[in-house]
Formats: structure tokens, C-alpha cells, sequence
């Protein structure tokens, strides 16, 4: 764990894929921006230059969960699937994490500071991307 200085976080969308970069000296994320995705599939050559310009040392993908835990048969095999894509194409250290409420806790952040104008989809898929992030490191460090 000491050695993973930066961690790229991604919000998996079928839709919008929301990315964010994090500090583990900082304990910090902040917003990168959304990538438009058709039927879950991303463009791989804009996220392959995020990951040449940032070059994480870790990748966190949020994994979906229903409030028990469960998988979500619609989303979660696919966003495990954005998860293998991301190492077998880059050769990047992936992890899941837990992201239940993350789009809940987003809405509510960027409301707080922006109203509703602060609201727009990309925006809370990068919230969530930072928020997947945060709640990473606070567990690496609990």
C-alpha cells in the first residue's frame, strides 16, 4: 500500500463513465471528467491518454451492489468486465470497491455547492468517481 501514490477511480456507466484522480498523501480525489459511453462501451483511446497523462499507480472501478450486497444482475458483471478490460488492455493494477450510495452522496455534495445547475449527469458520475476514490483510501487507512 505505500508505495501507491496516485489512484484513478471510475464510475462504470452503460451510459457515462465518470473518472477521477486521487492522492493517498492527500486522502483526496477530485473530478476529471465523464466519458460518454454506447451500451457500457467506452471510447478505450481517450481512457488509455487519461491513463499516459495521470499514470496511476492504482485503478479503482466501483462495483455495484444492491443496499445488501448483492450483485445487481444488470450492472455488476459488466462493470467486473470494464474491471478486466482496464488490466488486460493497459497493464494496470485494477481493484473494485464498493460503491453503494456513491451517486446518492454525489447528488448531495455537488447540490450543496452548486444547486441544482451543479446537477448535470457528468457531474455526478465524476462526484461518484471521487467519492469511490475517498472511500477507497479511507479504507486502505481504517
Amino acid at each position: 500500500m505505500s508505495n501507491i501514490q496516485t489512484v484513478l477511480g471510475f464510475d462504470y456507466g452503460t451510459k457515462s463513465i465518470g473518472i477521477a484522480i486521487g492522492q493517498t498523501i492527500t486522502g483526496t480525489a477530485q473530478p476529471l471528467k465523464a466519458l460518454k459511453a454506447k451500451d457500457g462501451i467506452p471510447s478505450w483511446d481517450a481512457i488509455e491518454a487519461i491513463l499516459k497523462e495521470w499514470k496511476p499507480d492504482l485503478v479503482v472501478v466501483g462495483l455495484p451492489l444492491d443496499l445488501q450486497g448483492g450483485e445487481l444482475e444488470s450492472i455488476t458483471p459488466r462493470a467486473r468486465k470494464f474491471a478486466n478490460r482496464l488490466k488486460g488492455r493497459f497493464g494496470v493494477d485494477v481493484e473494485l470497491h464498493d460503491e453503494r450510495l456513491t451517486t446518492t452522496e454525489a447528488r448531495s455534495s455537488l447540490f450543496e455547492h452548486g444547486g441544482y445547475r451543479a446537477l448535470g449527469k457528468g457531474n455526478i458520475d465524476c462526484q461518484s468517481a471521487v467519492i469511490i476514490i475517498e472511500s477507497w483510501l479511507e479504507n486502505q487507512y481504517s
